[in-house]
C-alpha cells in the first residue's frame, strides 16, 4: 500500500467492554502457576492481555490464525505478524470481577526496509478504563515482515543479574496461554505450521508471555515496588521446549533492567520504573 493509503488508518479506534471474570482469572492463574486473586482484588500485572480480545469467528481468521487483516488493523498481505514490544503506564490497578473497557487507537503506521526486506510498523494505543478512571495506558508495537528465516541468536549474552528464574516452556504452557489470551496465532501451538510455513525450528514462545513472566520475576524480587512504567522489546524468538532464564537488576533509584534469554543470547529486553 502507498504511504497515503496507510496513513488513512491512523486514528482508527476500537472499543471493547469486558468483565474481569473470576472464571478466566482462575484459568490464567492455573496456566502461570499462580494463586488466583479474589473478586475486588487487583488484577496482576499484564494479565489484562487475557481480556478485551475480539470474539472473531473462525471464518474471520487468516491463514496464520490471527483475525483477517483489513479490519481494525491495516492489511499486510503475505507478511508474518509479530508483537515486537510495547510500553505500559500503570495508574491504578484493574479490579477482578468488575467491568472494564479498552479503547484502542492506531497512532502510527510506517513502512520501512530492513535487512530482511520490507517491514510495516503499526503502533496501537490501548487505554484501559474502569469506574471512569484510566487504569493503564499501553502502546503496542506490531511488525509485519516479509517471510524470511527467523533470527534465532542475538549474539548478546545474558548479563549478570541480581535475581534470576528459569522457565521450561512446554507445549502445554504455550497452548494454554494461547487459550486464555484467545490468541489464534498458529506458531504457538501448530508445529507443522510453525516449522513448514513460518520457518521456525519449533513452537514459538509468546512475546507477551515472556514479558509477563519477566515482570513477575521483578515483582517477586522486589515485593515492595509499586509499578509505574514497563517497556519491553523483542530481540529474537524463543523456541519450546528449551528452557530460558528471566533476570534483572536495579540500576538506579526506581529503575530496573530486565532480560529474557538463554545460551543463544538475549531474546527480550525490558525496563521498569517503580516507586
Amino acid at each position: 500500500m502507498s504511504d497515503n493509503a496507510l496513513s488513512a488508518w491512523i486514528g482508527r479506534t476500537e472499543q471493547i467492554h469486558d468483565q474481569l471474570s473470576l472464571n478466566l482469572v482462575n484459568r490464567i492463574a492455573a496456566t502461570l502457576g499462580e494463586q488466583a486473586p479474589q473478586a475486588g482484588e487487583p488484577l496482576p500485572a499484564l494479565w489484562q492481555w487475557c481480556f478485551f480480545q475480539p470474539a472473531v469467528e473462525g471464518s474471520g481468521l487468516g491463514d496464520d490464525g490471527h483475525p483477517a487483516r483489513g479490519g481494525f488493523l491495516p492489511p499486510a498481505d503475505n507478511c508474518n505478524r509479530m508483537w515486537a514490544g510495547g510500553r505500559i503506564e500503570f495508574h491504578t490497578p484493574l479490579k477482578v470481577g468488575a467491568q472494564a473497557t479498552r479503547v484502542s487507537t492506531i497512532t502510527d503506521v510506517q513502512q520501512k526496509h530492513g535487512k530482511t526486506g520490507a517491514l510495516l510498523f503499526v503502533t496501537v494505543q490501548h487505554d484501559y478504563l474502569q469506574d471512569g478512571q484510566l487504569a493503564m495506558r499501553e502502546e503496542q508495537d506490531i511488525v509485519y515482515r516479509e517471510p524470511t528465516p527467523p533470527k534465532l541468536a542475538s549474539g548478546d549474552p545474558l548479563p549478570e543479574g541480581a535475581w534470576q528464574e528459569s522457565v521450561t516452556p512446554t507445549p502445554t504452557l504455550l497452548f494454554r496461554y494461547s487459550a486464555v489470551t484467545f490468541n489464534g496465532h498458529r506458531i504457538h501451538y501448530d508445529w507443522p505450521y510453525a516449522t513448514d510455513t513460518e520457518g521456525y525450528p519449533g513452537l514459538v514462545v509468546h512475546g507477551p508471555l515472556m514479558a509477563t513472566l519477566s515482570l513477575r520475576a521483578f515483582c517477586r524480587a522486589n515485593p515492595a515496588a509499586r509499578l509505574r512504567r514497563f517497556a519491553y522489546r523483542g530481540v529474537r524468538p524463543l523456541i519450546a521446549p528449551h528452557p530460558f532464564a528471566l533476570g534483572g537488576r536495579v540500576v538506579a533509584a526506581g529503575k530496573a533492567e530486565l532480560w529474557v534469554g538463554n545460551a543463544e543470547g538475549v531474546a527480550q529486553k525490558g525496563e521498569v520504573t517503580f516507586d
